[in-house]
């Protein structure tokens, strides 16, 4: 199961502005800082806190983009990476943010290596406000933090990805993500939709399914779609479900083509979500329970499904 996401070190706006900032060293070892200095942050796994590091409140704002973590201390791992990264001439990187489950590529800003350091440390998804001159944690002010279960270079090194799971809404706007608006839709004067996703084919269909079951519910049954006949006949639906299935299996049982595996995992697959759409389940949710599942075995997967 992917670690839990943690928090970042607090430091007071009081402080800051009376006294030096602090910045937490981090060390290879693991566990929460027994220290109060450091408000007993909990870093991340294979991490501990180690020394407090004082510096001006004042350098923070006023440091370069492209200065090294400098005041903060990092392993001499993390710190090789961050030097491998090929930072622009003003040191930085675009930062894009994923979502782990859907793929929906969910916003996009820079980091320089302070940034990308705290990302590691914090799993937080951290980024350079060139605007503020400053770092700034995504949901820091919303709460909609990003929890980073990975990251990602590009081949060349000069970009990242965030690959992790939001709060919420990642948009100032309330939407999901920032990238709601098609190119296409606005040459054919379709006005953007938020509620619309960067969508991959799995969320492109479940968009579809969606857009049917509200078709009913606004212009009724009409001459239904065959997924509109399916999302109102349950007992239509689930012996198709059953149908497909059967199919699927004698794919395997028969020896047939793999083009015929290919066809019926589609044919099932589409009859599945249409179910989970008249439960009121995303599939994002089922993806969800998939990846905390990968580091368990099936007989503990089960055994905690009975206790539930």
């Amino acid at each position: 199961m992917a670690a839990a996401p943690l928090p970042r070190a607090p430091v007071s706006s009081a402080a800051a502005a009376a006294s030096p900032a602090t910045r937490v060293l981090l060390l290879r070892g693991g566990g929460p800082c027994q220290t109060s200095r450091c408000g007993g942050v909990a870093t991340a796994p294979g991490w501990r806190c180690g020394v407090v590091l004082p510096f001006p409140a004042s350098s923070v704002a006023a440091r370069s983009a492209g200065s090294t973590p400098g005041d903060v201390a990092v392993d001499p791992k993390v710190k090789a990476l961050l030097d491998s990264v090929k930072w622009d001439s003003k040191g930085l990187a675009v930062a894009i943010a994923q979502n782990v489950d859907t793929g929906a590529i969910l916003m996009q800003g820079f980091a320089n290596k302070e940034a990308l350091a705290t990302t590691i440390s914090t799993r937080k998804a951290t980024f350079y406000s060139r605007s503020r001159s400053s770092l700034w944690t995504k949901g820091e002010t919303s709460m909609n933090f990003i929890n980073v279960h990975d990251i990602f270079l590009d081949c060349d090194r000069d970009s990242i990805i965030y690959l992790g799971k939001p709060d919420g809404p990642t948009c100032h706007t309330g939407a999901e993500t920032c990238y709601y608006s098609s190119v296409y839709d606005a040459l054919q004067g379709s006005k953007s939709d938020q509620d619309r996703q960067v969508a991959t084919t799995l969320y492109s269909l479940e968009d579809t399914i969606s857009r049917r079951k509200e078709e009913i519910v606004t212009e009724g049954s009409g001459k239904p779609s065959w997924t509109k006949k399916l999302l109102l006949d349950p007992r239509l639906l689930c012996s198709k479900i059953s149908e497909e299935a059967g199919e699927l299996n004698q794919t395997l049982l028969e020896n047939e083509d793999k083009t015929c595996t290919i066809s019926e995992m589609g044919d099932l697959l589409y009859h599945a979500m249409v179910l989970l759409r008249v439960k009121g389940v995303k599939m994002e949710e089922v993806l969800e329970i998939l990846r905390k599942r990968f580091s368990q075995s099936g007989i503990e997967e089960k055994a905690s499904r009975s206790k539930s």
